[in-house]
């Protein structure tokens, strides 16, 4: 199994100007399993649509990268406009994804909920949006990445239906 190639786009306008530092790219790299992924492209950008959809573009259709992560601006505040940029990108929406993020970060964080993080895919690629704070991005990432693989071999033409049992595939509990 090749290793699976990953962007990371850190949402914030804080950490673009260079207030504050990110911790999310660290974070979100300590979720992969060893072996298993590798960020090829990682980028800091503003709470702006555009910049957040250049960013994107980027990744899925010169970069080809495989997985997309976005982290930050998910929220309910007057600048979190990232599903709104993603939205627009999206080719097949996958709510799954944002639904599980969800009811994960739930069990700790009650306000998960208000979380307004979505997934889908852009050609060969997955998109997800995360939240923007270190343990949320990487709590969220960690409870969808058993099914990341099996997306991935879909979306190249590789897999089999989702209906069935997938051997190894387990999630935590």
């Amino acid at each position: 199994m090749e290793k699976i190639s990953v962007g990371i786009v850190v949402v914030s306008d804080s950490v673009a100007a260079g207030r504050r530092t990110d911790g999310c790219v660290a974070a979100l790299e300590k979720v992969f399993p060893p072996g298993e992924a590798s960020v090829a492209a990682r980028v800091i950008v503003p709470d702006e649509i555009g910049a957040i959809r250049k960013a994107v573009r980027r990744m899925t259709d010169r970069e080809k990268l495989e997985l997309v992560l976005t982290a930050g601006g998910t929220g309910l505040g007057p600048r979190d406009v990232t599903p709104e940029a993603l939205a627009a990108l999206i080719e097949k929406n996958v709510p799954g994804i944002a639904e599980a993020m969800r009811g994960e970060g739930r069990k700790s964080t009650p306000t998960a909920i208000l979380s307004r993080s979505l997934a889908g895919s852009r050609g060969k690629s997955l998109i997800i949006a995360l939240p923007g704070s270190p343990h949320g991005a990487a709590e969220s990432l960690s409870c969808v990445w058993p099914v990341i693989p099996h997306a991935l071999e879909i979306l190249r033409g590789e897999g089999k239906e989702c209906g069935g049992k997938k051997p190894g595939l387990r999630f935590k509990r």
